[in-house]
């Protein structure tokens, strides 16, 4: 089996830090070229890594490079355009969270992929687990009923970052996250897009639910994004669901994850935080199942995704829990929970 050749758009801190090295050290990934509209960053970021292809214009780089998949690491406005490009040139495509900012766009997506026979990969990396696997069995096989409620809780230690300060722990990088991306309201910016992304992915896969309607109130960073969402929704099947989201956790804190499902056979819990994390299904007749988490299994792994996404590109079966009908859930959701804090209603998702 020949290795995937992968290009990357968006040439941004987490590109370098975490795409590159992941595709780099993967035996069924040939990262052949990178752009950006940054020049500069394009050729010395190349030359760092010992990547041929160096482009500006992405149409250039997908006529020249006949690549099986491409990632879009470029702002958060800007995932739509390169991810149905990438399709349209017969790539699979991994685009990070979240994967479009508009309901809208996030719909487009998924039609793009299904018309192209593409797969559409959003790198939630909690989503990529084997607790989360067995999870989301648990409710395809009907081990908690139908579910009617959950709650989903996130928090991260990114304070700094959505106030429009450095992220602190990036001192020392050579590229950093910018403020234009994480920390402006006109450019999706703030807590929900940036980060309740994570944990709605999570949701919204292992539930197997979509969104009808969501009332959401927030409170705003110094930047004017928001620091903290509470909403609650209900989902097409009827079910109830409340969400809660907060950047700033301790940075010694760092990542949580807390979300409970509820059916009418049983529950779900899984929680992560600080490297532990507790998966338990438990029955109204007294079954109880849980998983143990080897010790820092329940980190968060950005690279794990990127595994994935140069397997598939190699040719090789792989589960894709954070697809591209995921992917427009949570877009949907995440729309309609902006709209909902901006008007003071709830908002029907879609609308």
């Amino acid at each position: 089996m020949m290795a995937g050749r992968i290009g990357i758009v968006g040439i941004g801190w987490w590109a370098t830090i975490n795409h590159i090295p992941a595709l780099k050290a993967h035996p069924d990934a040939d990262l052949v070229a990178i752009c950006d509209l940054d020049a500069e960053r394009v050729e010395s970021v190349g030359a760092q890594f010992a990547i041929a292809g160096r482009y500006t214009d992405l149409g250039a780089m997908l006529a020249a490079e006949r690549l099986d998949g491409l990632i879009v690491s470029t702002p958060h406005v800007a995932h739509t355009a390169p991810t149905l490009a990438g399709l349209a040139a017969g790539a699979h495509v991994l685009v990070e969270k979240p994967m479009a900012t508009t309901a809208a766009d996030g719909r487009a997506i998924a039609q793009a992929a299904a018309r192209a026979g593409r797969e559409v990969m959003v790198p939630t990396a909690m989503s990529f687990t084997r607790f989360t696997q067995k999870a989301a069995q648990a409710v395809r096989q009907g081990r908690i009923g139908s579910v009617r409620h959950a709650v989903c809780q996130m928090g991260s230690a990114l304070d700094d970052l959505f106030a429009g300060a450095p992220m602190a722990e990036t001192k020392d990088h050579a590229i950093r996250p910018p403020a234009s991306t994480w920390a402006d309201p006109a450019r999706a910016g703030g807590y929900g897009w940036g980060q309740l992304s994570h944990a709605l992915g999570w949701l919204v896969h292992v539930a197997d639910i979509r969104f009808a309607s969501l009332y959401c109130l927030d409170g705003k960073s110094p930047a004017g994004v928001d620091y903290y969402d509470a909403a609650v929704g209900r989902t097409t099947e009827g079910a109830t669901v409340s969400l809660s989201g907060a950047s700033t956790v301790p940075k010694q804190r760092g990542l949580h994850f807390d979300i409970r499902i509820y059916g009418t056979e049983g529950m779900i819990f899984f929680a992560s935080e600080s490297g532990r994390g507790r998966l338990e299904i438990s029955r109204f007749d007294g079954d109880e199942d849980s998983a143990t988490f080897a010790p820092g299994e329940a980190d968060y792994d950005g690279a794990l995704p990127v595994q994935r996404f140069a397997e598939l590109c190699a040719g090789r079966a792989v589960e894709n829990p954070a697809d591209a009908e995921v992917g427009a859930r949570v877009t949907e959701a995440l729309d309609a929970m902006y709209r909902s804090a901006a008007s003071g209603r709830a908002e029907t998702v879609g609308g």
